[in-house]
């Protein structure tokens, strides 16, 4: 055998060798692109529901918002009117305390003139000679 013959051989082998060693790497990579092959379908088909799903949900929102914005007028005026009538409560509570007041001092008055007035009539009585 010449030297070229052991050359050959010696590569023909380095070759067999190089090709068992890369047989189970090939082989994973193959079996990892199948896997990837097959969770990119999967993410896919639900993405695409989920997706689909999500727009729904945003033309609803769209649609809620917009009602909210065509109310917000409304409310502004409820708030509005409802603070009116408080201050129209806060008005009439108190013209009734006065009033109140006022009934309370004129009843004072009424049971003070009432004992007054008969005071005035039993001493008039008295004076002239009646009771």
């Amino acid at each position: 055998m010449t030297l070229t013959g052991i050359a050959l051989m010696i590569i023909t082998v380095a070759v067999c060798v190089l090709v068992v060693a890369l047989i189970p790497a090939i082989m994973a990579v193959k079996r990892t692109y199948e896997s990837v092959g097959a969770l990119s379908e999967m993410v896919r088909e639900e993405l695409k529901p989920t997706i689909q799903e999500l727009t729904g949900v945003l033309a609803e929102l769209k649609t809620v918002g917009g009602g909210v914005v065509e109310h917000t007028g409304d409310v502004k005026r409820f708030m509005s009117a409802l603070g009116e009538t408080g201050d129209n409560l806060h008005t009439i509570n108190r013209t009734v305390g006065v009033v109140t007041t006022v009934l309370n001092t004129t009843s004072v008055w009424a049971t003070g003139a009432r004992v007054a007035g008969k005071y005035v009539i039993e001493r008039y009585l008295k004076k002239r000679g009646g009771i």
